[in-house]
């Protein structure tokens, strides 16, 4: 059996599902609208089966279509790795890589790291897929991402973690604020003061719930968000204070921000490489991954 279609194919059809858009793709691969539907209709047409589904305001997949695309990606993965052994990989490697992370980490790594990353492979457009802890692991047990960073808790059985730092809980607050001046606070001493909570659906909230089961707040948080940079940005406001991951702070000296070391308990979480089992990352995705890995050392906060 022949199939009639080609990567320039498969190439449209993971714009498609990248942008969610048929303009914003045809944009990113540098063709026209009605090229673009001609390529996905032909590979659709091949393999006699329906991938997208186009409405108003967006496109999505199918359940085959989302069947199919880690085999589409597996198969321009393949194309990467052929090309690099033709002559100078950082130029000839192109494509994309999808890291999902916890936005902390986002934060944390990234920047640098895709700066470094760009630089060296300017042809690799890098997408950070920044989410809750539970859609990362989503993402990643389900080929939507090469590989993720988070931190440990409720893992799928197909997944895999790989501890790159530890690090503590920390009280963020103004450097205006009563707290600023201390060497540590209690967790019990900070509850009583106006603070910033998460809400049920984070992981650091699972996590901190777990490790705090025996301390009960001497009041309800005046807010609560999903992300810790969320938080921060409520510290930097002067609605209160908050407990957040030591990698979520800003680097280096903050002209409002200042953090202050949690006690009574010390509360850690490790912060590492979270994959699916079995599988190989792209040249390109482990070259991302190595960088990651080179920046970061092995404990925060102490």
């Amino acid at each position: 059996m022949s199939l009639n279609f080609d990567l320039n194919d498969l190439l449209a059809f993971r714009a498609v599902v990248e942008h969610g858009s048929f303009r914003k793709a045809a944009e990113t691969i540098s063709i026209t609208q009605p090229a673009l539907s001609r390529r996905i209709e032909k590979l659709e047409t091949a393999l006699n089966v329906k991938l997208l589904v186009r409405t108003t305001r967006r496109v999505d997949l199918t359940s085959v279509g989302r069947a199919f695309l880690p085999r589409a990606e597996r198969i321009l993965d393949e194309v990467d790795s052929a090309l690099m052994t033709l002559g100078d990989s950082s130029f000839m490697m192109t494509g994309k890589v999808t890291i999902a992370c916890v936005p902390s980490t986002a934060y944390y790594f990234m920047p640098t790291v895709i700066s470094a990353f760009h630089r060296a492979y300017p042809n690799i457009n890098v997408r950070v897929f920044d989410a809750s802890a539970n859609d990362v692991n989503t993402a990643v047990a389900f080929g939507e991402a090469d590989f993720g960073l988070s931190f440990t808790g409720n893992l799928a059985p197909e997944l895999e973690f790989e501890r790159l730092l530890h690090e503590r809980y920390v009280l963020a607050c103004r450097k205006d604020h009563a707290l600023a001046s201390y060497d540590s606070v209690t967790w019990e001493e900070m509850f009583t003061h106006d603070y910033i909570g998460l809400d049920n659906t984070s992981g650091n909230r699972l996590l901190l719930d777990q490790a705090l089961s025996t301390l009960r707040p001497a009041r309800p948080s005046v807010c609560m968000t999903r992300h810790v940079t969320t938080m921060l940005g409520l510290v930097e406001a002067g609605l209160g204070v908050a407990a957040v991951p030591s990698i979520a702070m800003p680097i280096g000296d903050h002209p409002m921000l200042v953090s202050v070391p949690l006690v009574e308990p010390q509360v850690y979480r490790d912060v590492g490489v979270i994959k699916r089992r079995g599988r190989t990352l792209t040249p390109a995705a482990l070259e991302l991954e190595t960088r990651i890995r080179e920046m970061q050392p092995t404990s925060v906060g102490d």
